[in-house]
């Protein structure tokens, strides 16, 4: 079984993959946490500071909404290796899918290759109806 993520303090977040599984590739099949503060994240969407949906793409658009879950995660005292859960909700989840590769490079910029535990749900419409993706998550802090 693999133990990724745990800090050298032994706290935080412990990445389990086990070998019997498919292997996780851009999410982890388990994370354990340990620590003292939960934070929970509302869905976000790619809207800029006045409100509106910016980006034509669903790259563009999980860029954003990305951006924006990790300033709120920021804002609370945490960083992308605290997230244990993420969830994606996709308009289009085989757009999502046929973008795999540019999305995963958006995450690695932006997130690290800690990845939380992850779901990729495909949804009629959004909040917001231009909007293409919403991701929300909680993370656990020390």
């Amino acid at each position: 079984m693999s133990l990724e993520g745990m800090s050298p303090e032994g706290r935080g977040l412990e990445r389990i993959n086990p070998p019997g599984l498919s292997p996780a590739t851009g999410f982890s099949h388990a994370v354990a946490a340990t620590g003292s503060r939960l934070v929970f994240l509302a869905g976000q969407t790619a809207l800029d500071v006045n409100g509106k949906v910016t980006g034509e793409g669903i790259v563009e658009q999980f860029e954003t909404a990305l951006a924006n879950l990790l300033a709120a995660l920021a804002a609370a005292g945490g960083t992308p290796h605290d997230l244990a859960r993420v969830t994606v909700y996709a308009i289009d989840v085989a757009d999502y899918r046929a973008r795999a590769k540019e999305l995963g490079r958006v995450w690695h910029r932006l997130a690290g290759r800690d990845y939380p535990a992850m779901a990729v749900i495909g949804a009629v419409r959004l909040w917001d109806e231009q909007a293409l993706v919403e991701l929300d998550g909680f993370a656990v802090l020390p």
